[in-house]
């Protein structure tokens, strides 16, 4: 749900999206004010607070980072931006994330300079292949038309015929991320492809940065957004309320963030407690930063908290594991055996100096 807010538009975050959260109502043949997101005029006009601003696929010469855009399904207007790090050899691969914007479903997008310029700096630093997915918005296509284009974005990289994926994505090595609403979206996408067989790709990890599950109340957004809900407890908008659903993830890993005066703080330690509730086998964290609000990391990228939720990320996407506090790199991760001879040849190295 990530917003950028023009200066005239200054205003307390938590207090606008309060008004919006309470507002749960019958919609059809109304005007409709859902501040800062949009408004809806009588006759069904949107209107949007914020400006959808685009910025050109870029290559930087500082960190030999290159993007470019792909339309996946063009009657659709379905499309990603890649994000390819710089190759230091031939045929190199990279870990491969699909990263899924916020803006409530309704606003942003992958070609933003909000976006464009947090995954330029992610893949640089995590060295990851990332598909950037530009979904459909809401309301003109209702909710569930971004969990229908994430998805079908998802299996057209499975088919690994595009340049850069064939070339240098590794499809052992996938994981899935977004913030906000974006994180909703990566959730049930990740869901779907747990349960979907068919489906040939197993993300390994998955990154929900201030997810966008509700905060236990009447939320005029999403029901306004989703026409067919059942309701704040919907699966696809609380997963927590299904544990039943949430057993059934694939993925060795999730790291869910918050931060202490995000308005959906509750729900994402809700997620978070219930995974540890139903006993779910993969590894499992959780980092709230305090003192900051939602998606903070996007509206002051140079702030010490956002590098050190950025370094956390990184992390989480280089590392296929944790062992006694200590990563261990995927990419130059030593054999077992391998670890065991360089502790013999050590030990023996200091039994012949002190002998």
């Amino acid at each position: 749900m990530a917003l950028h807010f023009p200066p005239h538009l200054h205003f307390p975050l938590l207090f606008l999206i309060t008004i919006c959260l309470y507002m749960n109502s019958t919609f059809a043949g109304k005007a409709l004010n859902l501040y800062p997101f949009l408004q809806v005029y009588a006759n069904g006009t949107v209107h949007r607070y914020e400006e959808i601003k685009f910025v050109p696929p870029s290559n930087n010469p500082k960190t030999g980072v290159q993007s470019k855009d792909v339309v996946i399904l063009p009657q659709k207007n379905v499309s990603t931006r890649l994000y390819l790090p710089k190759i230091s050899r031939k045929n190199q691969k990279f870990p491969l994330l699909f990263y899924i914007h916020g803006g409530g479903f309704c606003i942003q997008s992958a070609f933003s300079p909000l976006y464009d310029s947090y995954l330029h700096k992610l893949t640089a630093q995590a060295n990851v292949l990332v598909v950037s997915i530009n979904y459909r918005l809401a309301p003109e296509h209702p909710i569930p038309a971004c969990y229908d284009d994430s998805w079908d974005v998802m299996n057209w990289a499975a088919r690994g015929k595009e340049p850069w994926l064939k070339q240098h994505a590794n499809f052992s090595r996938v994981f899935l991320a977004g913030d906000s609403a974006g994180a909703n979206i990566a959730n049930n996408m990740m869901i779907r492809a747990s349960e979907e067989s068919h489906f040939v790709l197993l993300p390994v990890g998955m990154a929900l940065v201030d997810p966008y599950f509700g905060n236990g109340k009447p939320d005029g957004l999403w029901t306004y957004l989703c026409p067919k809900t059942n309701g704040i407890d919907d699966p696809r908008f609380n997963p927590a309320a299904h544990p039943k659903i949430l057993s059934k993830l694939k993925c060795s890993k999730i790291y869910v963030f918050t931060a202490g005066k995000d308005y959906l703080r509750d729900r994402a330690w809700t997620y978070y407690e219930t995974m540890k509730k139903i006993g779910w086998k993969g590894e499992l964290r959780i980092k709230e930063t305090e003192g900051e609000g939602h998606v903070f990391h996007l509206f002051n990228p140079t702030s010490e908290k956002a590098k050190d939720l950025m370094n956390t990320l990184v992390h989480f996407l280089g590392c296929s594991m944790i062992r006694h506090g200590y990563y261990v790199n995927s990419e130059s991760r030593v054999s077992e055996f391998r670890i065991t001879v360089i502790i013999f040849i050590n030990v023996l190295a200091f039994l012949i100096a002190y002998t």
